[in-house]
């Protein structure tokens, strides 16, 4: 199978056990190394939603060969998918329905690195962002991690300005540059990866945004404009 985005499953989870034994990665996951299987999968189950407030996608790839990464990130890869797993996250959270706006993220294996899969995969999520009808879509990157900030840049998100020291992992604190990208900015060269169909179906970029059970109904435009 080629490379494609899907919702996560607890099943994922030895892959988030091992992802987390890398100091780089375990800050994705609040800063923690997962104990076992059973702690990484409470972890899926509790944080990696996919509802009207998050969708954490996995990205998966037929890396049977870790040298056959590039040609899955081409969409060269063959189609038993023996050697299908996860080796990355692209997550779109914060969701904010009034005003059409959320926060993403994303992560790869240190195997599956270089190779365009983040860029692929984040242009996947925010694809299916604007179908539900979301407007504007932010990021932010260490100053300090320019392969960060170019999946971003292919991806279709600017750059907007640096947040002075806002980040801080231990003793140290990290400045950080914010991107984001519209509904209504150019469609990047950058193909998609595909949504797997086993994922709930887009809707109609013109249709309302779905409003989440759970979310509060929605107040006049002055009480809105606080959020501005």
């Amino acid at each position: 199978m080629p490379a494609s985005v899907r919702p996560w499953r607890l099943s994922d989870a030895p892959v988030l056990l091992a992802a987390s034994a890398d100091p780089e990665l375990a800050r994705q996951f609040g800063g923690v190394r997962f104990d076992d299987v059973a702690a990484a999968e409470a972890f899926i189950g509790a944080t990696y939603r996919f509802d009207g407030h998050a969708r954490y996608w996995a990205i998966v790839a037929d890396v049977a060969d870790v040298a056959d990464v590039a040609d899955v990130a081409d969409g060269r890869a063959g189609s038993g998918g023996a050697g299908a797993r996860v080796v990355g996250c692209v997550g779109v959270t914060a969701i904010e329905h009034t005003h059409g706006t959320a926060w993403v993220s994303y992560w790869l294996t240190p195997e599956a690195r270089g190779r365009g899969l983040a860029t692929r995969a984040l242009a996947a999520a925010a694809e299916d962002a604007f179908a539900l009808g979301l407007h504007r879509l932010e990021l932010g990157h260490r100053t300090n991690n320019p392969a960060s900030c170019a999946v971003a840049t292919r991806a279709g998100f600017r750059a907007e300005g640096v947040e002075r020291e806002k980040l801080r992992y231990g003793d140290d604190r990290f400045d950080v540059e914010t991107h984001a990208r519209l509904a209504t900015d150019p469609t990047p060269d950058t193909v998609p990866l595909p949504r797997d169909p086993a994922s709930p179906p887009p809707r109609d970029p013109s249709s309302p945004l779905p409003r989440d059970p759970a979310s509060p109904p929605p107040r006049d435009a002055a009480d809105a404009g606080r959020g501005s």
